[in-house]
């Protein structure tokens, strides 16, 4: 494609991806020529503001896309496999934040920081990883190629509420409200257990395994994003009672001895992503969920030497899910094209 200006569409315009994606594009000034906004019937009708105007949401169908250049979907993964295919046969690229294509041969697995260029090789379809995936990889990408490769990954994540959508934001809030007032925790139905003052080990679905779906992503995505088949990573994920923005620890092993000012280096040359990393500060200096929040960069800090496996490195990462792990990534590849 050119770089003239393009005809976008959203698909999930009205969810709290899709409108962060309509911040980034005003935010990044994307060349636009027109903007369609899709949703769901119950949606259309609606107005969402975009540099200046109300521009009205109209009901997906598979005809929504005629002289679209590039549609970027922020919906679930059953809309990504229905209506993907239709964005593409009218000629438009789908950059799609679902789960639905990641896996598939034949389609790029895109972090632009880390593997930008495998965004070209396209047969309509380019994903977006899963947010968890991109808030870690901006952290370890440096270092894996500062240190001859990654070869394992031990992590915890740490999601925030939002990562659920607006529900999960809602029933923390309702729960932390009505404890706040002395009256019993109010029974969720997003998660398992009371989320409020706890943290609950379980982000999507049991797999035959013991791990969840959400864990396994970093497992296979990682190996695609990076180029490294032989990569392994044992996760664990943990939703806490955070609003916005994830958290990683991660112990990673790699081919060559890695060393913690080498790793500041290398994560500090990197785009997208920033060393917050001074233990002997007063107060000492590391990222929270909260730094992070609004902003495009991943933050990087705790960087240490591991004390129980050779070549490693420990390390924390934070990174706002909603913008970098999802929006902010999506608009960064349909810039690629």
């Amino acid at each position: 494609m050119s770089q003239n200006a393009k005809h976008l569409a959203v698909a999930g315009a009205t969810g709290a991806v899709g409108i962060e994606i309509l911040k980034c594009l005003e935010q990044r000034n994307f060349p636009v020529s027109k903007l369609t906004l899709l949703a769901s019937a119950r949606s259309a009708g609606k107005t969402l503001p975009f540099r200046g105007e109300e521009i009205e949401v109209q009901e997906l169908t598979p005809e929504s896309f005629a002289d679209v250049d590039v549609a970027l979907f922020s919906a679930s993964g059953g809309i990504s496999k229905t209506f993907a295919p239709h964005a593409v046969g009218a000629g438009a690229v789908v950059v799609d934040n679902s789960s639905a294509f990641r896996m598939d041969d034949g389609v790029p697995l895109i972090v632009p920081e880390v593997n930008g260029g495998d965004a070209q090789a396209h047969n309509g379809i380019i994903a977006n990883p899963n947010c968890t995936t991109i808030v870690t990889l901006m952290a370890l990408n440096p270092m894996h190629e500062a240190f001859g490769g990654v070869k394992s990954i031990l992590a915890s994540s740490y999601q925030a509420v939002s990562g659920s959508g607006a529900q999960g934001i809602a029933e923390l809030e309702a729960q932390v409200e009505a404890l706040a007032r002395g009256e019993d925790c109010p029974a969720g139905s997003v998660y398992p257990k009371q989320i409020a003052f706890n943290v609950i080990p379980q982000v999507d679905v049991f797999q035959d395994n013991g791990y969840t779906k959400e864990e396994m992503k970093m497992h296979f995505e990682g190996q695609k994003i990076l180029h490294a088949p032989d990569l392994k990573a044992s996760v664990t994920c943990v939703r806490v009672p955070v609003l916005r923005s994830h958290a990683v620890a991660v112990t990673a092993v790699f081919d060559d001895k890695p060393s913690v000012e080498a790793a500041r280096e290398a994560i500090s040359a990197a785009p997208g992503v920033q060393v917050v990393d001074d233990p002997f500060a007063d107060p000492a200096q590391f990222p929270t969920p909260l730094d992070c929040t609004d902003g495009d960069d991943c933050l990087v800090g705790r960087i240490r030497e591991d004390l129980v496996l050779d070549k490693a490195l420990t390390f924390w990462v934070v990174g706002d899910q909603v913008r970098k792990g999802a929006a902010l990534n999506a608009v960064q590849i349909a810039e690629l094209l």
